[in-house]
């Protein structure tokens, strides 16, 4: 039988105290009879409206096995949490449930979440987009409001569901090792367009046919016709 909430618990002795039957209690906070009887005879015998602490339900990990659950996925964040439990020996069973993992990681601090996905980036590319910042670091609102931003992207029309969790803490969302690369042009079929917008205007969405390569940049890009925006 469910438990009747402590505020409950104190309503209903100021009920019985003030007079009321027991049935009335009971249809007043929404609770079987029996309960509003243990509560008055739990207050005769103890003086108190709490009910009896209870040890619940005996936990099925050690100690020393919270903590290997918690490094081994620290050092693997995509390890599974069914992957560690099938390795892991309960204190009363043979193996222990992958729920048994997810709380106890949550206990720690780490959550299954999504991992970010981000472009492979080469060495050069980290060079040139530093020195890129570095030369406009000290831009104006007016000198950025010349500019035209313009870019192309290819959007896949099939992809995988990609079922993948990595644990983490709150604050590890960006770091190398809960991200993910990915290629995002490979394989499926896909579509390219290409669109640029500025601080007052912004340029029309160009489907491109095939790769964009420097004859179609200057027919299909350069070649638009003014003031579209």
């Amino acid at each position: 039988m469910p438990r009747i909430p402590a505020h409950l618990c104190e309503r209903a002795l100021g009920m019985l105290q003030g007079g009321m039957r027991t049935a009335d209690v009971a249809r007043k906070i929404n609770c079987n009879v029996h309960a509003v009887r243990r509560v008055r005879q739990r207050y005769r015998e103890t003086g108190q409206t709490a009910d009896h602490p209870r040890s619940g339900r005996p936990r099925v990990t050690t100690p020393a096995q919270d903590r290997y659950i918690r490094t081994s996925h620290l050092r693997g964040g995509y390890r599974m949490a069914t992957t560690t439990a099938r390795v892991t020996p309960g204190t009363h069973n043979p193996s222990i449930s992958a729920q048994t993992v997810s709380n106890r990681l949550r206990e720690a601090g780490l959550r299954a979440c999504w991992p970010v996905v981000r472009q492979v980036l080469t060495r050069h590319h980290w060079q040139q987009r530093h020195l890129w910042a570095q030369t406009h670091r000290r831009w104006t609102r007016q000198d950025w409001q010349k500019v035209l931003f313009t870019d192309e992207s290819r959007f896949c029309l099939t992809w995988g569901d990609g079922q993948i969790h990595v644990y983490r803490q709150r604050n590890e969302r960006y770091t190398e090792a809960c991200t993910l690369e990915r290629d995002r042009f490979g394989g499926g079929g896909s579509v390219m367009v290409w669109g640029g917008v500025s601080h007052h205007h912004r340029t029309e969405l160009v489907v491109i046919a095939g790769n964009l390569n420097a004859v179609c940049y200057r027919e299909d890009i350069l070649l638009l016709p003014a003031g579209s925006s």
